[in-house]
């Protein structure tokens, strides 16, 4: 624990310092949190195994919490809580855990207390904050101890701790509030939800699904700590880890990309509009700086795929947000555009519900997804804010429009198109979906 760890250490017993950590972590371990049941259900049936679980997710989605969830499961479930230890390392009292040695100590000081003839599981949270820790996770977890830990995606996702752990860890990847989580966190946490869903779904676009979000009343506070956070992962999580070198340069991408969400994406735009503003700079500089995006989970990067070829064409993307409020937080006009915030929607919806999600190239014609299931089945989806226009020629266009990509398509895997439309338009054996209920698991794909 630094100079103050050392000091103890020649001072007072080892234990007496870390039976007051303990303490603490236990005190902290007990506090009621909302259980997110989308990831719970994924992260339960590796609760007992000793292969090492991994949780990842943009800063402040609520990784700790998950971790709080599954500690208040297992006691339960009957555990005994001295089973259970859990280290908040960035929290006081164990922020001064740096080193592989003083990470090990704590953990055997917790194990003198457990039952030993009962499954003990370790919870490690902001473990990148001990250097090299990876030796010490994979020690418990061969000795058959089942080990939680989450930390810095810049850190946990890179190819270090890949190659470190490999085959001997499973990830479970947590994402911002969907609507759903939205409204039921609300109402956990004892906040007013109005009968009205859709004017919730727009306070929930443009507020964005940061839990930590609903403990302000005011949009304004609520944005105020998004942009905070989006400081914090590119202080902590960017800089702390690469070195970036024009600053100037990150922070105009980074802009870019948010301002431009879910539209096509060409590096040769991108460096156009430099050269046009007299900045230099260098495309693998600029893939450096978007790959730096993506491994902090700012961004999401969403590949096309060729039908007719079976080909990933990995040069034309689109890039979408892992939170919407990261576009609202940071820019004075909040009016909604719809037709990017639905597919934006759609494509967080699919990644945390574990589609394998492409961007949909059909002959000259374009699917907004195509999605693998975990059966390896395919199906295929259209989105857009509305297929009714202002009359019946409009209509009729947009129909058109929707449509069209669907018949080039010679297979037989299901068609969904989404919309925020009440009234569904089945047609041509494609399925019409509300968006809101399919947030709200009234409907499934």
């Amino acid at each position: 624990m630094g100079i103050v760890f050392d000091f103890f250490q020649k001072i007072v017993p080892l234990t007496r310092v870390y039976d007051k950590i303990i303490a603490k972590g236990e005190e902290n371990m007990f506090k009621k949190v909302y259980p997110r049941e989308k990831y719970l259900k994924k992260i339960r049936p590796y609760i007992n195994s000793d292969i090492v679980k991994v949780i990842t997710g943009m800063r402040r989605v609520g990784k700790s919490y998950i971790l709080k969830a599954i500690a208040n499961e297992m006691l339960d479930n009957g555990t005994n809580n001295s089973n259970i230890i859990y280290l908040p390392l960035n929290k006081r009292g164990f922020r001064n855990i740096k080193t592989t040695d003083q990470l090990e100590n704590i953990i055997e000081n917790y194990l003198k207390k457990t039952n030993s003839k009962s499954q003990v599981y370790i919870l490690i949270d902001e473990v990148q904050n001990v250097a090299g820790f990876e030796s010490v996770v994979l020690e418990y977890q061969e000795e058959g101890y089942s080990v939680f830990i989450t930390g810095s995606n810049s850190y946990l996702l890179s190819d270090e701790i890949t190659t470190k752990l490999t085959g001997r860890h499973i990830d479970f990847e947590i994402f911002s509030l969907d609507f759903n989580e939205y409204l039921e966190m609300k109402k956990f946490h004892k906040r007013l939800v109005s009968n009205d869903l859709l004017t919730e779904f727009k306070e929930y676009i443009v507020n964005g699904g940061l839990p930590k979000t609903l403990e302000f009343k005011d949009l304004a506070d609520r944005q105020k700590y998004t942009i905070s956070v989006i400081d914090d992962i590119f202080k902590k999580d960017v800089r702390k880890r690469k070195k970036i070198n024009n600053v100037p340069v990150y922070e105009r991408v980074q802009n870019y990309l948010v301002n431009n969400y879910g539209a096509k994406f060409s590096l040769t735009n991108l460096l156009s509009e430099f050269s046009k503003n007299k900045i230099p700079t260098k495309a693998t500089t600029l893939r450096k700086y978007i790959g730096e995006l993506n491994k902090a989970k700012i961004l999401y990067e969403c590949n096309r795929f060729d039908l007719k070829s079976r080909k990933s064409l990995r040069r034309e993307q689109k890039y979408y947000l892992s939170d919407l409020g990261i576009y609202f937080s940071t820019n004075t006009n909040n009016k909604i555009n719809y037709g990017v915030t639905i597919e934006n929607l759609i494509y967080l919806y699919l990644l945390s519900n574990d589609f394998r999600v492409s961007l949909g190239i059909i002959g000259d014609f374009e699917c907004d997804f195509i999605i693998r299931k975990n059966d390896n089945s395919f199906a295929y989806i259209q989105s857009c804010y509305t297929l009714q226009g202002e009359n019946e020629n409009a209509t009729n266009r947009i129909i058109e429009r929707e449509y069209r990509p669907f018949r080039m398509i010679d297979d037989s895997y299901p068609r969904y198109i989404i919309t925020l439309d009440r009234l569904s338009d089945n047609r041509e054996g494609v399925k019409h979906i509300n968006l809101i209920d399919l947030l709200l698991n009234k409907e499934k794909i």
